[in-house]
């Protein structure tokens, strides 16, 4: 029977640091049923990493569970780090982890960036892929990021937004990523903190439908990781061709997807995830009438354990 919540905790039964290079080493781990349908999460950010809840997505007795820090976050190593850090990094990374732990095709799981992460991966490598599960998508296109970051989510949330804008002179405020990108990367650790606390401030105020407690501490490094990686990434459009993801949908072919999608996501929006599923035949799209962002809240919860559940399939 599906549960109504998030499966039970489980304890990895296999963890290391895998090296690639650029002097990286990415933190991974596996638990649940190691015969299983192999799964792999992608954690948002990017700069964000996994964490134990990570794992709950999946039945951990039909499911052989991979997780991994992307490159500079989580128990990744060197934390915050921006050199070799890009979208085709990361791609790299994630099939280097395949062919590491012997795993021929697997199912995608990811929400926001994790998202952006799955469908180029997909698209990359579509026989490595068995199914995808996606919520609040994210492309990295033009469009998106002047909705979160100059003008769109700004209209909805002005209290938030002033806080946001306060620590950037008005001459600046025509490119807020740049003038992020600079204080998080300015080499006083005072000012950078500053600036992560202010980036992820503002991101945390839209990400739910109802008030919660913040996501992030103040003052952490997972912080400045988190704000500096994503700076970075948004400075340089996601490291991707404008409109790739749509676009190369058609790449797509031959693999089942589920997306979950909040009605009242402020942080990625219904439209993207539209022209996603309009683009992708095989894609169940799910637009959850009373839903934000965060995967926490009830009806897309519900939702995206359904669509692990649906997908365990053997072989």
């Amino acid at each position: 029977m599906r549960p109504p919540a998030l499966y039970p905790p489980v304890a990895p039964y296999a963890s290391g640091m895998l090296d690639v290079g650029g002097g990286h080493r990415i933190y991974w781990e596996e638990c649940g049923n190691p015969q299983g349908t192999p799964a792999l999460f992608l954690h948002g950010g990017p700069g964000g990493g996994c964490s134990a809840s990570s794992r709950r997505w999946f039945n951990p007795q039909a499911y052989r569970i991979v997780l991994f820090d992307q490159r500079g976050c989580g128990r990744s190593q060197p934390v915050a780090s921006l050199t070799d850090n890009s979208t085709a990094h990361l791609l790299a990374d994630m099939e280097a982890l395949r062919i590491e732990r012997g795993i021929e095709r697997w199912l995608l799981m990811g929400g926001s960036w994790g998202a952006t992460l799955a469908l180029a991966y997909a698209q990359r490598f579509p026989a490595r892929v068995r199914a995808l599960v996606l919520r609040g998508v994210f492309t990295g296109r033009r469009s998106e990021l002047r909705w979160l970051y100059q003008e769109g989510a700004s209209l909805l949330f002005p209290e938030a937004w002033e806080q946001f804008i306060a620590p950037i002179p008005q001459a600046e405020r025509h490119d807020l990523v740049g003038a992020y990108h600079a204080r998080l990367n300015c080499g006083d650790a005072q000012l950078e903190m500053r600036a992560a606390n202010a980036w992820c401030a503002w991101e945390d105020a839209l990400g739910t439908l109802e008030p919660s407690a913040p996501g992030y501490g103040e003052g952490e490094i997972a912080t400045l990781a988190l704000a500096r990686i994503e700076a970075h990434y948004f400075k340089h459009a996601s490291f991707l061709a404008e409109g790739e993801l749509i676009a190369n949908a058609h790449l797509l072919e031959g693999i089942e997807g589920v997306i979950v999608q909040g009605r009242y996501d402020a942080i990625t929006p219904p439209a993207t995830a539209w022209e996603l599923a309009r683009a992708w035949p095989q894609a169940l799209l799910q637009i959850v009438p009373d839903g934000g962002h965060a995967s926490s809240e009830p009806g897309l919860l519900r939702r995206l354990i359904t669509a692990t559940d649906r997908f365990a399939f053997p072989g």
